[in-house]
């Protein structure tokens, strides 16, 4: 049993029910592997262990697997684990078409026919892959929160190969094609049948066809005209009417023959809704009557060969056999029937007066057919007409054999079918048959041979065996409406084990109990602010109720008061006192503040946040925070050896370093190469200079003898700037 918090695969936790179809259940669920929400369809557990249902399920898969296209609903992994059967599907958010329309009412044309041009662009890419969907429907097509339209459910797919596909009526009634519901071959125009359908839902609000029962519904899409979606909103164009119309035609080649053609037809109206270019075939086109040219003629002699039948007549190509009975039987066999109305008429094949030709007089005539090498005109059209003649006799003879079988079959007999039973089967009732006691398997079959359908109620019986019929609402011999359906009560077996209540005991009390009454029991967990931690909430089936041994019972266990979340904001940017009031406007704290060195946040403001923005916490967590405290300061040194600077001679030199944010050193230094080590400046660079005392000799002039001489005189010198680079600490 498939539960809310339970694992899939090791990777898939279930999170909700989201929909449920007639063989399937669909849950959301979150893939841990890849950190996604997806949609899991799951095999209900009835089907899993039917052969058929299984089959029908890993065809669904193979078949939507192998489909990428944008309206198409992906597929991304199947499995099977523990007998549970899934497959794991692309989630849309939104809704189905079949909700829209309800909450619409109806569509504009524009809208309708834009989303029928993205259905049929997903139909044809299945198509183009040779699947089929065979259950167009609008609870099938998929509308997302950003307006993108998918098709879902290829449950009933399957591959189409070159063979002929016969099968079973098995989409939605409302929207199925007459071929489809006649049980007969059915092929890609079913699907442009389901959507004219669905186009008319679309513009009209309603289905074109509604009945009291699913069988009368059908028999209409296989008899009635398809109403004028006109009658119902009269601004729709004449062109999307006559699309709809095209799409629909009771015969499929009548209808478009490809989604390409109808995709270029929607295309057109919404560029020309005025303009009437739809072209219908004609339901009496095939049966136009023709003139056989010559040319005709001679290209039927040159492939069929010399024909004669009868006395002095031979085959020269062909051989006709006999319809035997064992012929007929196997053609029986291999048709696959569903219930129809009766006929009224019945189909004989004509009669065939061979008559001799007679020869014509004139010479030109013997020239051109001589009797000799080519039959003439004239036998040529007898033959073609014995030859017509004797496939309508083949025909007749297989429907009447069709006949005289399902006659046999309804009535359990083996007598030959009498004047009394071809009046009773062109008859709008049936006689109804007794089915107590079969299997509820054998008695729908018995029942649908007669053109009956089932309901059917299970009841339990201490007397009866399981799956046997145990009462018929309509009794033996009464006569009843064709296509009518018969309410059976089916024996779902003994009452059973009485389920003991396990209330408010804890998960292990109530396992040991249910499990010594022999039940299996499976556990879900749920909130409660009443219930203490770890005790039952609820149970199902309830205490009191029956259940066979074996049975599962699901205990709901709570997990203690429920605990409330909240979605943590992004504080990046904000300021201390700003992101403490932003946390507690949503419920939560704020936990340590730390620092951090940061290029590009402004010094006091957050950089980071111990939970990222959007994450769900618990109401109450403490988020911790570290702030910018602005960019790394670094420390750097300048180490050198210094050689004396030009023109030094001796005595004190001082040496200043000036870094470029002023940070000055200066010493003194008298002996040369000096090393130099001046550590904890802050910037890269700054420039050094020398100053030292320099004697030098220069000219004196006496002023009273006026000679010159020489005077030695000392001065101080300092040297230009020179650019130095420290490098860091």
């Amino acid at each position: 049993m498939i539960t809310i918090g339970m694992m899939i695969g090791d990777r898939y936790e279930i999170l909700e029910k989201i929909g449920t179809g007639g063989m399937s259940d669909v849950y959301k669920a979150k893939c841990h592997k890849l950190n996604r929400y997806v949609a899991i369809k799951i095999l209900k557990q009835e089907f899993s262990e039917n052969t058929n249902f299984v089959s029908k399920f890993r065809v669904e898969a193979q078949a939507a697997a192998g489909l990428m296209h944008p309206n198409i609903v992906n597929v991304y992994d199947v499995g099977e684990e523990e007998g549970i059967f899934y497959i794991v599907m692309e989630l849309v958010e939104g809704i189905t078409l079949k909700n829209y329309i309800e909450k619409k009412a109806r569509l504009s044309m524009k809208e309708a026919i834009s989303i029928a041009i993205q259905v049929s662009m997903g139909i044809e890419a299945a198509h183009n892959n040779h699947i089929i969907h065979r259950d167009i429907k609008p609870q099938n097509i998929l509308i997302s929160k950003e307006g993108k339209v998918k098709i879902a459910d290829f449950g009933i797919a399957k591959a189409a190969t070159s063979n002929t596909i016969t099968s079973n009526v098995m989409g939605s009634v409302h929207y199925t094609s007459p071929e489809q519901a006649r049980g007969g071959f059915s092929d890609e125009r079913s699907d442009i049948y389901s959507l004219g359908c669905t186009m008319f839902e679309m513009l009209t609000g309603r289905v074109p066809f509604d009945g009291e029962t699913t069988v009368a519904i059908a028999i209409k899409h296989i008899q009635e005209e398809m109403p004028s979606p006109r009658e119902y909103v009269s601004e729709i164009p004449v062109c999307v009417e006559k699309i709809i119309f095209k799409c629909t035609q009771k015969s499929p080649d009548r209808r478009y023959q490809s989604m390409g053609e109808l995709i270029s037809d929607l295309k057109r109206s919404l560029i020309t809704p005025d303009e009437d270019f739809v072209k219908i075939i004609s339901a009496d086109t095939g049966g136009t009557t023709k003139v056989i040219s010559e040319a005709d003629i001679q290209e039927i002699k040159d492939s069929t060969g010399e024909i004669e039948l009868g006395s002095g007549m031979r085959l020269k190509d062909r051989e006709v056999q006999k319809l035997t009975d064992a012929d007929l039987e196997e053609a029986e066999q291999d048709a696959d029937y569903a219930p129809v109305p009766p006929r009224k008429k019945k189909a004989t094949a004509p009669e065939i007066e061979e008559n001799e030709p007679e020869e014509d007089d004139d010479p030109a005539y013997d020239d051109d057919y001589d009797d000799d090498d080519d039959p003439k005109m004239e036998r040529i059209t007898t033959i073609l007409a014995i030859v017509a003649a004797v496939i309508i006799a083949v025909l007749a003879l297989v429907l009447v054999a069709n006949v005289l079988m399902g006659s046999s079959k309804n009535s359990g007999k083996n007598e030959p079918q009498t004047q009394d039973t071809q009046v009773e089967q062109e008859k709008d009732t049936v006689a109804m048959i007794s089915v107590v006691g079969m299997n509820v398997e054998e008695a729908k079959s018995a029942l649908n041979n007669i053109g009956l359908g089932t309901k059917v109620t299970k009841q339990e019986s201490d007397d009866v065996e399981v799956d046997l019929v145990i009462s018929q609402s309509v009794a033996e011999g009464e006569e009843i409406a064709m296509y009518s359906t018969i309410d059976l009560v089916v024996s779902s077996g003994s009452s059973g084990i009485s389920v003991t209540d396990v209330s408010g005991m804890t998960e292990e009390e109530a396992k040991a109990a249910l499990s010594d009454l022999g039940f299996s029991v499976v556990v879900s967990s749920q909130s409660s602010d009443q219930v203490e931690a770890g005790k039952v909430i609820a149970q199902d089936p309830t205490a009191g109720s029956k259940a066979e041994k074996g049975a599962t019972i699901t205990l709901t266990v709570s997990s203690g008061p429920e605990t409330v979340t909240v979605k943590v904001p992004d504080l990046r940017g904000m300021t201390e006192s700003a992101a403490k009031e932003k946390l507690s406007g949503a419920g939560l704290k704020c936990g340590t503040v730390s620092e951090t060195f940061s290029d590009t946040v402004t010094q006091g403001c957050v950089v980071s946040q111990s939970y990222s923005a959007d994450t769900e916490v618990e109401e109450g967590t403490s988020v911790n925070i570290q702030l910018s405290a602005g960019p790394e300061q670094h420390t750097y040194k300048y180490v050198s050896s210094l050689d004396a600077p030009t023109g030094y001679t001796g005595g004190n030199v001082t040496v200043t370093i000036k870094a470029t944010d002023g940070d000055t050193r200066s010493f003194t230094a008298t002996s040369f190469p000096v090393a130099v080590n001046e550590t904890g400046f802050k910037v890269q660079s700054g420039t050094i200079t020398y100053s030292y005392m320099a004697k030098s000799k220069q000219p004196v002039i006496d002023s009273e003898t006026g000679e010159e001489t020489e005077e030695e005189v000392e001065e101080e010198v300092t040297t230009s700037p020179t650019t130095v680079n420290f490098v860091q600490e």
